[in-house]
């Protein structure tokens, strides 16, 4: 009876702490989002992952777009309200408004799992690692981005 117990409860644990990942269009969309507010990725790798998320190509080398946690926050009785927390290890990021809604509206298109609790909707990842490749997109074949995540927060 205890042993089922704990195998039970280590079965809930490596739930809560399983991986996901995003591929595809919703990985380069994911992508997109996240590194305008990445202060690890450099200006030509924000540049290209910004165009090719712009529907243009790039000659870059695959570019890793990361983020420690996201917690968005969407409220379903003050509807005006709507923020999305980055955090980058040292540096955090705060959206508010279209900012935050459009990476609220990302995660979830992507699959995230949303939770609720009192007025309020989240989106939330944590250990968020995503590698756009340009030369894998080029091929046309739905590979070249891909986004690896544990549930948050």
């Amino acid at each position: 009876m205890i042993r089922a117990a704990l195998l039970a409860g280590l079965a809930l644990l490596s739930v809560a702490a399983k991986a996901d990942t995003i591929e595809g269009p919703s990985a380069l969309a994911v992508a997109g989002v996240v590194a305008a507010s990445d202060p690890a990725l450099s200006p030509p790798g924000r540049r290209a992952v910004g165009q090719i998320f712009d529907g243009g190509r790039s000659e870059a080398s695959p570019v890793t777009v990361t983020a420690d946690a996201i917690v968005c926050r969407v409220s379903n009785v003050a509807i005006e309200t709507r923020s999305c927390e980055l955090d980058f290890g040292k540096r955090k990021v705060t959206l508010k408004g279209r900012a935050a809604n459009e990476l609220y509206a990302t995660l979830a298109a992507a699959g995230a799992p949303s939770d609720g609790a009192a007025g309020s909707i989240f989106e939330a990842v944590k250990s968020l690692a995503c590698t756009v490749n340009p030369a894998a997109i080029d091929k046309q074949d739905g590979s070249g981005a891909h986004c690896d995540y544990t549930r948050g927060p």
